[in-house]
């Protein structure tokens, strides 16, 4: 072969190795089966969430689902079965990310205050660390917000509040009856569950205080409620604990 014909080759040979080179890359790219089986199993959980957060497990079909992810609904049996699995799947995917979050923020609290804790301090902890997952995690966790209020004020969702954040709660608790050594363990719980209430009602995002105050205040502004509701449940946990008035008479 000539010097002129190798040299005319030698385009060829370079286009022939980019387009190999190209297809390994494409290759190298594509995602494994488990990679896609994870990506669809995480669209199914986000628009499962959605529909739920906004009309609880017996407002949605699996159909529902199907069609705001844009695929049959045979695949959703198939990747879960039935609703109810479905449900449980969103209910337990974040779960676990808030409950450890909140747990290790009142065990590092626990630990700085030492023998000195405040129910404000143990509330901050409690709260603050919940409400940040909402204001830094997106739409998503604002739907896992609504979703979680939807679901605590239905039995199956009651049950699941149990199993999963049971822990976390009682270990609030335990702080709050250290900051408040003398309280009666009724009045702790019984604040515990207004706390919880009003954090609830903040998560659904229902609009109804953007109505009231003609807009001043909007139910998705979760710095605004960081900013005050550690302050005002402390106050009144205090209130019921150290001046608990008249209580009613016990049954029998």
């Amino acid at each position: 072969m000539t010097l002129l014909q190798q040299a005319a080759d030698r385009p060829a040979d370079t286009a022939r190795r980019k387009i190999e080179l190209s297809k390994t890359q494409a290759r190298k790219k594509r995602p494994t089966k488990a990679e896609q089986r994870a990506e669809t199993t995480e669209q199914i959980l986000d628009e499962a969430e959605y529909l739920f957060s906004r009309h609880g497990l017996h407002g949605v079909t699996l159909k529902d689902v199907a069609k705001r992810v844009g695929v049959h609904h045979t695949l959703l049996n198939y990747y879960f079965n039935d609703k109810q699995t479905l449900f449980d799947a969103v209910f337990a995917r974040r779960a676990v990310v808030t409950i450890e979050r909140r747990m290790k923020a009142l065990e590092d609290y626990e630990q700085a205050a030492g023998d000195t804790p405040t129910v404000e301090g143990a509330l901050h902890a409690f709260l603050d660390t919940d409400l940040d997952l909402y204001i830094q995690g997106g739409e998503g966790w604002k739907n896992y917000g609504a979703f979680g209020a939807q679901a605590s004020n239905s039995p199956e969702g009651a049950e699941f509040m149990d199993k999963y954040f049971d822990p976390v709660v009682l270990r609030l608790i335990e702080i709050l009856k250290k900051a408040l050594p003398d309280a009666a363990d009724e009045d702790i719980f019984w604040g515990y569950h207004f706390v919880t209430g009003g954090l609830m009602l903040t998560l659904a995002r229902t609009g109804r205080i953007d109505k009231l105050s003609k807009g001043l205040c909007r139910s998705d502004d979760y710095e605004a409620v960081k900013a005050r509701m550690a302050r005002f449940m402390a106050a009144g946990i205090r209130e019921i604990c150290e001046n608990p008035g008249e209580r009613p008479p016990a049954d029998g």
